[in-house]
């Protein structure tokens, strides 16, 4: 039976790839900072599908604990077949702010994080010629609404390496690219969710299933739905000025 190793796989997105991995039978290991809610959700994903769900509390901003997760990833005689870095958060900050640590933390969880345990898990399944790697990034690096814009660019652009680097190994590697997703995410990070358009929302479920799907077709840029298809063709294509316009607009309804 395949294992697969979810960071921030007891809320939101996470949570979603959580079920429907259990659901096609892969035992999982469940990586989060809450130990009762970690618990909680082995208990619920063994109860409802019967498959072995092993769980480890880390706090991923913290290097040493980091790295006993990449441990776990390059043990070879427990292997993982699926990595899914998902944990992350959003930033409310200004990158001004006198106060720089939220920042910090946040460059820690969403980028040195998937940088090792990319390099740890990538390294092992290269070296069983097999395996996967899918980190979930944001639409929001193609703009420039601040660090959390700057954090996802990077992680699409170090995604999109590794599969170079990968390529012919037999490890498949993907980035994950949603837009606003109904999720306790923006309530967290006190964002004002309200003044974004009905239309650009996106349910977990459905974008979970159209990554996995896009995962297991070797697909390097995932990115469900149609609507943020035509969108970002347009960002991507459209000149700079435009899109810093667009983003400070976003930004600003954002925080107020």
């Amino acid at each position: 039976m395949a294992t697969a190793l979810i960071t921030g796989g007891t809320s939101g997105i996470g949570a979603a790839f959580a079920q429907q991995l259990a659901a096609k039978n892969y035992d999982l290991v469940l990586v989060a900072r809450d130990e009762t809610r970690l618990k909680e959700t082995a208990d619920e994903l063994h109860t409802g599908f019967g498959v072995e769900v092993e769980t480890i509390s880390a706090d991923l901003a913290d290097r040493h604990q980091v790295l006993q997760v990449a441990a776990r990833l390059a043990d070879q005689d427990r292997p993982i077949d699926v990595l899914i870095n998902n944990a992350g958060f959003g930033v409310h900050s200004k990158l001004l702010d006198p106060d720089t640590s939220r920042q910090e933390v946040a460059v820690d969880v969403m980028i040195r994080a998937v940088l090792l345990l990319s390099n740890a898990a990538g390294r092992a399944m290269r070296e069983r010629g097999s395996g996967g790697i899918l980190n979930v990034s944001s639409t929001a690096g193609f703009m420039t609404m601040g660090l959390y814009s700057a954090v996802k660019a990077w992680v699409t652009t170090y995604t999109e390496s590794l599969a170079g680097e990968l390529h012919g190994s037999g490890v498949r590697v993907t980035a994950l690219l949603p837009g606003w997703v109904r999720t306790e995410f923006h309530q967290r990070a006190g964002i004002n969710a309200s003044k974004i358009p009905d239309p650009l929302w996106l349910d977990a479920e459905p974008l979970v299933r159209q990554a996995l799907i896009d995962f297991d077709r070797g697909k390097v840029l995932s990115m469900p739905s149609t609507r943020y298809k035509i969108l970002m063709g347009i960002a991507q294509r459209a000149p700079r000025g435009a899109i810093h316009a667009v983003s400070r607009m976003l930004s600003s309804s954002r925080h107020s």
